[in-house]
């Protein structure tokens, strides 16, 4: 799987700076940045709940396709960004008690600029470059999430409970949670939504983003094959019965064979799947209840 991403990246000096700190009505927002290769930088932003003494629990929070983590921050800058409640990641952790970490994931926001210079997603261009390089836009963006823990675990240590790390994100976020977490084990639970299906029912079956493909993956992985390496860590998938580009049926496929990982590891209960009634949108009502529970604050 690493080698079909294109992993691992070669690494670098993280030269992670602070470049802003401030005080909220409601939590303590960090500004900060780190080089995840060689000249690639990455804008992160942290909340973290007022009067926190001891470090807890944080989620990493990866929105899907839009013009970059401020989505995530619940924070509408450009034109388009409105999204349906429960899309502000980081707010909701801070809200339950968590810290947050939002960042701008590879080919969106600031890392990646339209014709007129305003933040953007994904082009097809830039994922096919990528992959003429033997690299794939989502081992690009699984390589950042490792190297932003490394950040974490380095220089947050006040700040961030490192045996439990969230990786939370949907629809592209979603997809880079799942292969993140695939690969990564110091993520303690992970939350993919609207994001995990068979190939063959989405992926394969439809018009979906460039950086959704990782070129020969099908000769050897089903996306529950790869939700197997995540076992016997904490899981939990999120979709909706009505989502249009992850259907239902695929979704539940894939389900099934990561569930039978869990269960060949005595984990059973460390794996779930979870059905709202909707379409591609985010299910807060079902998400934060489950994290809550099985993510404590200790």
């Amino acid at each position: 799987l690493k080698e079909l991403l294109g992993l691992p990246l070669t690494k670098c000096e993280d030269c992670f700076e602070i470049t802003e700190q401030r005080v909220m009505a409601d939590c303590e927002r960090i500004e900060f940045e780190f080089q995840s290769e060689e000249g690639y930088w990455i804008p992160c932003t942290m909340l973290k709940p007022l009067g926190q003494t001891k470090p807890l629990p944080t989620v990493i929070c990866l929105q899907g396709h839009s013009t970059g983590k401020h989505v995530s921050l619940g924070e509408y800058i450009y034109e388009g960004d409105e999204t349906p409640p429960g899309m502000d990641h980081a707010r909701l952790a801070v809200k339950a008690g968590y810290c947050a970490v939002a960042m701008d994931q590879r080919y969106m926001g600031k890392t990646e600029q339209d014709a007129k210079g305003n933040p953007g997603c994904i082009t097809y261009n830039t994922a096919l470059m990528a992959a003429m390089m033997g690299r794939t836009a989502i081992g690009e963006r699984v390589w950042d999430v490792q190297r932003l823990i490394d950040v974490l675990e380095t220089y947050m240590t006040d700040v961030v409970n490192k045996d439990r790390i969230v990786c939370l994100g949907g629809s592209g976020g979603g997809t880079a949670t799942f292969y993140a977490a695939a690969l990564e084990k110091r993520i303690y639970m992970a939350v993919p939504y609207c994001a995990v299906c068979t190939y063959e029912e989405s992926i394969m079956a439809m018009m979906h983003c460039s950086c959704n493909h990782v070129p020969g993956i099908r000769l050897y992985f089903e996306m529950g094959d790869i939700g197997c390496l995540i076992a016997p860590r904490k899981l939990l998938i999120v979709n909706g019965d009505q989502d249009p580009i992850f259907p239902i049926e695929g979704a539940k496929a894939s389900y099934e064979v990561i569930k039978k990982a869990y269960q060949k590891l005595g984990s059973e209960e460390n794996c779930r799947m979870e059905i709202g009634h909707g379409r591609h949108q985010p299910y807060p009502d079902i998400i934060w209840p489950i994290v809550s529970r099985e993510v404590r604050i200790v």
